[in-house]
């Protein structure tokens, strides 16, 4: 279908690509609020949960790039249903695991799924769309995967009030269904057969680099940052990721097209976008133990407690479009990186007695911070490049959006369980419960029940020292972060003005404001 024809279904497809994105937003951290009740089913430790929530980012981030590629050459409709129909696999799997290397497998065949999805649904945009009414759908696809993120919590938070552990896959199916039937019903079939083709020793490349620099983040506390294994696995995937640029540079046209990043504006939005998910992934990883485990609440409370966030990331969705407008996208992404940043930071002030208003607080700001960051960021992002160059700016965008994801919840969770290791006090324990509460602060309330009360008092008030303490340490990384963004930002993005002479492309940030009608 020509983008220039008025089809009326282009907005019900529209919205069955909402949907599926809205699912693929979710699904990221639903398994978070999850992870202390399946680390109690299954006896997870703190680096299985890690791998349970990254086997699905890292896939999704190694895969993306390919999957475009393949939805180019052989049809943007078909990949989608592929997509949906291994994303709907991998979930029913999920559901039915027994054992958490299960759980790890179904993740990462989630990821395929939504490997494919993600760009595609992006993608088909310009053939539904006119170029007017573009800038407005890219917003509403992009709000969906924005806002399914702190989504994921409430709606894990309900299930396992209601059901079993396995819910928060099983909800995956009946969203995927409808996502199938939509597309086979209102999507046409597009293809671009002069898209370069799918590279797989890139695509290996990819995908063993950071499958290996994450498994040395998330090995690390556990073995020790000297450990043989842990450095060979560092060193391996320096190589690899090396490898990948050096061959992506050489090709005739390339499956990760480097030359992206020589635009000024491409380049820094993304370093700030990428940092933003670096942050959030990590928050969204280290809080819901915190709610659960330190503050008492059960899942559904645990998800709803994080609702402040998606208050502010509405609040931000509504006003930073008209911010961009106004003060242009580098001040509108700089102030709120900075925001984020001074909510990161005051989050480092939560002891094991501030209660949850406080909490409430800097989540609120915690929301804002990353709606006016990520949104103009992302728009900023595309907008800077030529027009012909959008899809694979796109891709290259998403991909390392999700890298920053992925790295997020191996870095920041590594290091909240080491710090958590180092300072709790398990004097008097048995070696083997010791090594226990050792894994997780779940892990430490279980043993505590299973103690004699004078121990379990003495266990449970160091597990949550312990556990605030790291979540403090984590913040306070992610405060830094932000920081040297918002400073990144705000000293080498160009100015709306700047950036349209220079690639002839518009702003995105004024069109953007229309999604809000």
């Amino acid at each position: 279908m020509d983008a220039s024809t008025s089809d009326p279904r282009r907005w019900w497809a529209l919205a069955a690509l909402v949907t599926s994105m809205l699912t693929l937003g979710f699904d990221t951290t639903i398994l978070n609020v999850a992870l202390p009740t399946m680390a109690a089913d299954l006896g997870a430790s703190t680096g299985e949960q890690q791998w349970m929530a990254d086997a699905y980012v890292i896939v999704f981030a190694a895969l993306m790039l390919p999957a475009g590629l393949l939805g180019d050459r052989f049809g943007r409709r078909r990949m989608l249903i592929a997509g949906l129909g291994v994303f709907l696999a991998g979930s029913l799997v999920g559901a039915l695991a027994g054992d958490v290397h299960w759980v790890i497998a179904a993740r990462a065949l989630m990821g395929v799924g939504a490997a494919l999805v993600t760009p595609l649904a992006l993608s088909v945009l310009p053939t539904l769309f006119t170029r007017e009414e573009q800038p407005k759908a890219t917003a509403i696809v992009s709000a969906a995967s924005a806002l399914g993120l702190p989504l994921g919590p409430i709606i894990g938070g309900w299930l396992l009030n209601h059901f079993w552990w396995g819910s928060v896959f099983l909800v995956n199916v009946p969203m995927a269904a409808i996502g199938i039937a939509a597309c086979v019903f209102l999507l046409p079939e597009t293809r671009d057969p002069g898209s370069p083709r799918v590279d797989p020793v890139s695509t290996a490349f990819t995908a063993a680099g950071l499958g290996a620099l994450v498994y040395a983040i998330i090995e690390a506390p556990t073995r020790g940052w000297g450990d043989p294994l842990v450095l060979t696995m560092l060193t391996a995937a320096v190589a690899l990721i090396t490898a990948l640029v050096l061959r992506e540079r050489r090709v005739e046209r390339p499956m990760l097209d480097m030359t992206l990043l020589a635009h000024r504006g491409f380049l820094f939005n993304t370093i700030a976008a990428t940092l933003v998910m670096f942050v959030l992934s990590g928050l969204l990883f280290v809080l819901p133990p915190y709610l659960q485990a330190v503050l008492g609440n059960d899942t559904l409370g645990t998800g709803v407690r994080l609702l402040p966030m998606m208050g502010g990331i509405l609040v931000a969705s509504r006003t930073a479009p008209q911010a961009a407008t106004r003060f242009g996208a580098r001040a509108t992404v700089s102030a709120g990186l900075v925001v984020l940043s001074f909510a990161a930071l005051l989050a480092t002030r939560t002891t094991v007695g501030s209660g949850y208003g406080f909490t409430a607080l800097w989540l609120t700001i915690t929301g804002l911070g990353f709606g006016f960051a990520l949104m103009p960021a992302m728009a900023g992002a595309l907008g800077a490049l030529p027009r012909d160059r959008a899809g694979s700016g796109s891709g290259l965008l998403m991909t390392l959006r999700q890298v920053g994801g992925a790295i997020g919840i191996a870095l920041l969770g590594s290091l909240l369980a080491d710090t958590y290791r180092d300072r709790l006090d398990v004097t008097g324990l048995p070696a083997q419960a010791a090594d226990t509460a050792g894994e997780s602060v779940v892990a430490a309330h279980l043993v505590a029940g299973k103690t004699s009360p004078e121990k379990a008092a003495d266990l449970l008030a160091s597990a949550n020292s312990a556990y605030v303490h790291g979540m403090g340490v984590v913040m306070l990384v992610c405060g830094a972060a932000a920081l040297v963004a918002a400073l990144l930002a705000a000293a080498f993005l160009p100015g709306a003005r700047k950036a349209d002479e220079s690639t002839g492309t518009p702003d995105m940030v004024a069109p953007q404001a229309d999604a809000r009608q």
